[in-house]
């Protein structure tokens, strides 16, 4: 195929010293060429770049990558193996993985089995062999695009076809991802946090009984409640007012997701904002955090390349003091009309984008970020302490 100026390329090394098996085609026409491996087949999705050095599967398995393709700027990606207990939900969400080196080796008394094998059985398509920084540059200047991942052992690509998947695929804005990765039905879990030589235990004495709105939750959250002392039940993300305070919670935690809020908005908003009237304890996190806003009269708009990765610096704006964060979003709560009442509590310091909000007055706030980490540094799991004084406190 040769190149023209409309279609550019960014190839791997040449086929003569390699086999070429994967590729990704963006829908400007960039293509980058290299070796599949993982599910055989396409995905088309949004690709954003992760910055994380740890928890590759933790990654793989969140539900707020729904639709996304993630590149790993970290190069050991593999090392670890995967395991049955660092999994965030049991059906991975992301569409698929990019590297540029081959996978490592495992190489962890945890490792359980191959990452490849790991991601075969969980149809995700993998591909290595690219220069990533050239991609995350790309990412970085252009905004995130909509590309098609794909692997063929034969190495047979329609190249047009691929691209013309990706120009038409109509990408996250509008789209109501929580519906597709939400629970079916309600459950409840009392497994707490995950301890050195031990795994993971069970709570026998619950303080609290929280309400979680399952728009796309991480198993991490809800242990992170079990650890605080609650009983926490799951529902599914379309409950409504009735189903949930029929439950009797002492909270309700929204949580995060995929996709664009303002779409999810639609049916979650109203719901929200009766649970808030209602003087319940509200904790929002990542989409959870957005849909409050939604909820309180603010407003959500899409940002440029979003935040993913494990080492992003937060200021709490009451304290002055910075955290270092997990975050994975793509959506961001516009600042410049917050409604009366609705208090900024914490901002990016990489790029000043709001981080947190609090509705003066009420138990009620949450953070764009990750408080339960996993993967991340473990800087805000006091927000969990924060909410069970605020349960405490609203009785």
């Amino acid at each position: 195929m040769t190149e023209t100026a409309t279609s550019p390329r960014e190839m791997g090394p040449a086929p003569s010293r390699r086999r070429i098996t994967g590729a990704l085609v963006l829908a400007d026409g960039t293509v980058f060429e290299g070796v599949g491996f993982g599910a055989s087949g396409r995905a088309v999705g949004e690709v954003c770049f992760n910055t994380a050095m740890t928890g590759y599967q933790e990654i793989l398995t969140d539900p707020s990558y729904a639709a996304q393709i993630v590149c790993f700027t970290f190069p050991h990606i593999g090392n670890v193996g995967t395991n049955a207990e660092d999994i965030e939900t049991a059906t991975p969400a992301a569409r698929g993985l990019i590297v540029k080196a081959a996978i490592t080796e495992p190489s962890n008394y945890r490792n359980a089995q191959h990452l490849d094998i790991w991601l075969k059985r969980n149809r995700i398509v993998g591909l290595g062999g690219i220069d990533t920084r050239r991609l995350t540059r790309l990412i970085r200047e252009n905004g995130m695009p909509n590309g098609v991942i794909a692997h063929d052992p034969t190495g047979s690509f329609d190249i047009p076809a691929l691209k013309r998947d990706a120009a038409n695929w109509p990408g996250l804005e509008g789209m109501d991802l929580a519906k597709d990765v939400t629970a079916r039905q309600t459950w409840t879990l009392d497994e707490t946090r995950w301890a050195w030589g031990k795994g993971y235990a069970a709570l026998t004495k619950p303080r609290f009984n929280i309400v979680v709105i399952d728009y796309g939750v991480k198993r991490n959250i809800l242990r992170s409640l079990a650890s605080i002392g609650a009983k926490v039940t799951v529902v599914p993300a379309n409950s409504s007012y009735d189903d949930i305070v029929r439950l009797k919670p002492d909270g309700v935690v929204l949580s995060n997701g995929p996709g664009d809020p303002a779409a999810t908005g639609v049916y979650a908003g109203p719901v929200i904002r009766k649970l808030v009237d209602a003087g319940l304890p509200v904790f929002g996190i990542c989409l959870g955090h957005q849909m409050l806003a939604l909820a309180l009269g603010a407003k959500t708009k899409k940002m440029h390349q979003g935040h993913h990765g494990a080492n992003h610096p937060v200021k709490d704006l009451a304290t002055g003091k910075v955290e270092i964060v997990s975050m994975n979003h793509g959506f961001t709560v516009d600042t410049s009309a917050l409604p009366r009442g609705v208090k900024e509590t914490h901002i990016s310091l990489f790029d000043g984008s709001n981080c947190g909000l609090e509705l003066e007055g009420r138990p009620v706030f949450s953070v764009q970020y990750h408080p339960e980490a996993s993967p991340g540094p473990h800087d805000s799991q006091y927000l969990f302490d924060r909410f069970a004084k605020a349960m405490e406190k609203n009785r």
